[in-house]
């Protein structure tokens, strides 16, 4: 590498960019991960996908995304109103890529009914890697894969609509969906009065003939440039659910009012929207009064990925923080060479390859669901469990793998501190954690044998893992409680930690045993590298982490 001369000095003792590499072959954690969970198969295709996105290319299109975040155009120049979004190009380019690579459909046929297969496993690989190069990007695109699952409960709408989700084209033009290549969907639920409590929604729907005009608004409407819309109002028999799309049949522009693109912490690439409805046309998708049924459909697969770009970002935090480390030297060794270095990215690495092997588990689950009973079961216990933990475990790990970059990782150059600022969107968006937890305590009442048995075969699958009999016996006391709620949060984390022991057996033996001994088995210090591991399990599991 050649170093840059100043008029003081020569640059040097800084780590290479971490950039044209290949975002599979370098994390054997992930490959193992989907070996184990079905996806033996598509190893060539997903490396092929891995060094598309560790190209220089699409990091530099990520960064330019979020450079230059997206403006919302209200009116033309002649004062007609539009309500249109507009983008950088590289944000379209990022669309087109992730569309081509089916992000946004694979797991469906053109009919709409799973794909079958390792499908979701090899679709959430894919997704893992996208999301540690720009991450905002992917709301319309999990948006816009979930929707397909509630527009089932309404075959007709969902017939007309899957010949152009299935493409795998990206059309960004505003125009009437139905004239297009490709199309996304978005969706809007909460409303300023009730935010999670959608039963407090004030926005109103009224017969059209076998249409409807919905009138109200939504405090957040995620990715308003979509061509279509899954929303919430209340009907005659209570509240439903309806697709609303951007152009009324004529051709007109819908009455979809948009007030103010939200300014968010991170997910800058990503527009988020407040609207106002003023008798939008709309269709109704299911039956009236079982909107919340309908919708969450939609909302099971949005939580997985919320949970898979989590982990994505763990992911890419970690290999940045290491490279860093392999190249940086302090105190006359490389920052990889020192102890305390090693302890704590060895310890970071752990918490990574639990996460990758835990979403990879749970992605099988949501292929064999339709097929089998008991990975139904295990799906819909652990989707919230797993999404509360991965997701609020990630804003605390990237802080930590900023560190490890010291200054440099804390400017707005380096792509760290963008991860950072992105991070914690996934444990807000579709669910608080308070909201998961509520969930899995749901769960557990509405299917108590079903649970049951999901955790007896995680007891089964941890058989020997310290700590792991004890964790089993503390999550079925604590579900057991009259007053469960007030220790649901324990509860839900040993559960979620639990099912990551589980999970890292099936992938990795002697780290399944070094996850449970520094979780399960205790509780783990608040800061990594808190922990001890004999120097061969450091090298081992670093190694693994970026050969």
């Amino acid at each position: 590498m050649t170093q840059a001369s100043f008029s003081t000095h020569e640059v040097f003792n800084q780590s290479p960019p971490f950039e044209d590499v290949d975002l599979f072959a370098l994390d054997r954690p992930l490959a193992d991960a989907v070996a184990a969970n079905g996806g033996t198969s598509a190893r060539q295709e997903l490396s092929e996908f891995g060094r598309h996105w560790g190209s220089v290319a699409m990091a530099e299109r990520g960064r330019i995304a979020n450079e230059n975040t997206p403006k919302l155009r209200s009116f033309d120049s002649r004062g007609n109103r539009r309500d249109e979004v507009e983008f950088h190009p590289a944000y379209h380019e990022l669309m087109a890529h992730s569309a081509h690579a089916g992000l946004h459909n694979s797991t469906w046929t053109i009919e709409g009914k799973p794909a079958g297969g390792a499908a979701e496993v090899v679709r959430a690989a894919k997704f893992y890697m996208a999301a540690q190069v720009e991450a905002g990007h992917l709301c319309p695109i999990t948006m816009t894969r979930a929707a397909v699952a509630a527009l089932a409960s309404q075959p007709d709408v969902q017939a007309k609509t899957m010949p152009v989700i299935a493409t795998r084209s990206y059309d960004p033009g505003f125009a009437p969906w139905w004239t297009k290549r490709g199309m996304t969907l978005g969706m809007g639920m909460t409303e300023k009065q009730g935010g999670t409590d959608v039963r407090a929604n004030m926005t109103r729907a009224v017969r059209d003939g076998n249409a409807y005009r919905i009138t109200g608004h939504k405090w957040f409407m995620s990715a308003p440039m979509c061509d279509a819309f899954l929303v919430l109002a209340q009907a005659d028999e209570g509240l439903s659910c309806f697709f609303m799309p951007r152009f009324a049949p004529d051709g007109s522009i819908n009455a979809i009012r948009f007030q103010r693109l939200k300014d968010k912490l991170g997910n800058r690439s990503n527009a988020s929207s407040e609207v106002e409805f003023t008798g939008a046309y709309a269709l109704r998708v299911g039956d009236e009064g079982k909107g919340i049924r309908t919708i969450i459909q939609m909302v099971q697969l949005t939580r997985q990925d919320c949970a898979i770009a989590s982990a994505g970002l763990m992911r890419s935090g970690l290999a940045h923080a290491l490279h860093h480390a392999r190249y940086r030297s302090v105190f006359q060794k490389h920052l990889a060479d020192q102890p305390l270095m090693q302890a704590v990215l060895s310890d970071m690495a752990l918490h990574v390859e639990a996460s990758i092997a835990l979403v990879m588990r749970l992605c099988r689950s949501f292929d064999r669901a339709p097929d089998d009973a008991g990975e139904a079961a295990h799906m819909r216990l652990l989707t919230p469990a797993i999404k509360y933990w991965v997701c609020k475990s990630a804003p605390g790990f990237l802080y930590e793998a900023m560190e490890c970059l010291g200054g440099n990782g804390y400017v707005e150059e380096g792509i760290v501190a963008r991860h950072y600022r992105e991070a914690p969107v996934n444990a807000i968006w579709e669910g608080s954690g308070n909201v998961m937890c509520l969930d899995v305590l749901r769960a557990l009442s509405r299917e108590p044998d079903a649970a049951s048995s999901v955790l007896q075969r995680l007891a089964d699958e941890t058989r020997g893992l310290r700590g792991a009999g004890e964790a089993v016996g503390l999550v079925g006391k604590s579900f057991r409680r009259p007053d469960s709620e007030r220790v649901a949060r324990l509860a839900v984390e040993r559960l979620a930690l639990l099912a990551a022991a589980a999970a890292l057996n099936q992938v990795s033996a002697r780290h399944a045993e070094l996850f449970a001994a520094t979780r399960l088995a205790t509780h783990h210090a608040s800061m990594y590298g808190a922990v001890e591991l004999a120097d061969n399990d450091i090298r081992a599991l670093l190694e693994r982490a970026l050969p």
